[in-house]
């Protein structure tokens, strides 16, 4: 009789774990679920973009600097031929990214990716056909028009740009061969800050734009 009894017992005892088991996974599923993950602050987003600032820059620039810096600037002792040289190399590449930042890109009806000069009407298209059999007329661009953000794109690119071209040691090194200590105090902290300011308005007021040198998306 007692084992009879102790047979009948044996399924309540396996419900009621069974049950406890339910519950403790179903309050841990609450747990997670009630407690959605944090989103990152600006400041924090902004961080880690001045962590890798170059690539808020047209991927061209930042090569064509890389490649042409230590050369220029004669792997950082420079002469006054090539200082001369050097200015005229990051002038030129930061007017590249400032005019980068009025570019955008669109695609046609054929599939292609065309891109061109933001203007008050739209995109002024760079390679799209105008002449040829079967070519069909451009899209609208209206909505690729200039606006005024653009100007402070334009700006915060040339200032990164700068922040970039400050932190390169073969730059320093030609413009700044023996620096005082209070030189390098500044050369030390003003492109930092500098970076993270721009990185912070960078993520405040992200462009739209997908011009020469940065990344196409589908809906271009």
């Amino acid at each position: 009789m007692a084992s009879s009894a102790a047979v009948r017992q044996r399924p309540t005892i396996g419900k009621q774990a069974g049950e406890g088991d339910r519950a403790a996974a179903a309050g841990s599923a609450g747990d997670g679920g009630g407690h959605p993950p944090a989103r990152p602050s600006l400041f924090s987003q902004a961080l880690a973009s001045t962590a890798s600032l170059a690539n808020l820059l047209p991927t061209g620039t930042v090569m064509a600097f890389q490649l042409l810096a230590p050369t220029f600037t004669n792997n950082g002792a420079c002469d006054a031929t090539t200082a001369l040289l050097t200015g005229g190399l990051l002038a030129v590449l930061a007017l590249s990214c400032v005019l980068a930042s009025f570019t955008d890109s669109v695609r046609g009806t054929d599939g292609r990716v065309y891109y061109g000069l933001a203007t008050p009407r739209g995109l002024w298209l760079f390679d799209y056909p105008t002449t040829g059999a079967g070519v069909s007329p451009p899209p609208d661009t209206s909505r690729y028009r200039l606006r005024a953000i653009d100007g402070v794109h334009a700006a915060l690119s040339a200032a990164v740009f700068g922040v970039v071209a400050a932190r390169d040691k073969n730059v320093v090194g030609c413009f700044w061969p023996a620096p005082a200590t209070e030189t390098e105090e500044v050369l030390g902290i003003v492109p930092l800050g500098v970076g993270v300011i721009c990185s912070l308005l960078f993520v405040a007021f992200p462009t739209t734009r997908h011009g020469i040198g940065y990344p196409v998306t589908n809906t271009s």
